[in-house]
């Protein structure tokens, strides 16, 4: 199956869940990930806010705000993806492809070990990813190396092998519900 086919696969499963599912699926993943050991020892958060059919970040972004953590939004352009800080969430608006992102251009992103939440359509068992076709976060963490990673989603998302590049970059921790 080819990178196309799988995103439309997953992006046809993501469509039929209800958006009670969607959000019990969701406050499952974010216990999970506000208990966990990278969550606990990071200072900065480089998350996402989710749209369509996304595991719902949004409370974990809330509370690493409320945790006293710096949480960073991605921005992107035609060329590369920069996570820009913010300490108000609601500043935000619809990017080109409809995800939400910060309406500013700064302050700019500046610790090179925060935590990575990473968005995708599909995982495999080895932190292999397959995304929305853009490859900001293989290009961002490619540059910068450091960041430890952690990507939520739906347990039909996990899958045993997905076609790997060799620019792919698999993330450290996947959590699925």
């Amino acid at each position: 199956m080819t990178k196309a086919e799988l995103r439309d696969r997953i992006r046809r499963q993501k469509r039929s869940m209800t958006d009670s599912e969607i959000e019990e699926k969701s406050a499952h993943l974010v216990a999970q990930f506000l208990e966990s050991r990278q969550y606990r020892n990071a200072k900065t958060l480089y998350g996402y806010l989710s749209f369509n059919q996304e595991v719902r970040t949004l409370p974990i972004l809330e509370q690493a705000l409320k945790d006293g953590k710096r949480v960073a939004l991605p921005k992107c352009d035609e060329k590369e993806m920069r996570f820009i800080y913010l300490s108000d969430l609601t500043q935000v608006q619809k990017s080109s492809i409809g995800a939400p992102e910060p309406i500013t251009d700064g302050p700019v992103g500046d610790d090179e070990t925060a935590l990575v939440l990473v968005p995708g359509l599909a995982f495999d068992k080895n932190g292999y990813r397959v995304g929305y076709g853009g490859g900001y976060y293989d290009k961002f963490l490619s540059r910068e190396p450091h960041h430890p990673t952690v990507a939520l989603c739906f347990d039909f998302q996990i899958l045993e092998q997905l076609p790997v590049e060799a620019y792919d970059i698999p993330a450290d921790l996947i959590l699925w519900a």
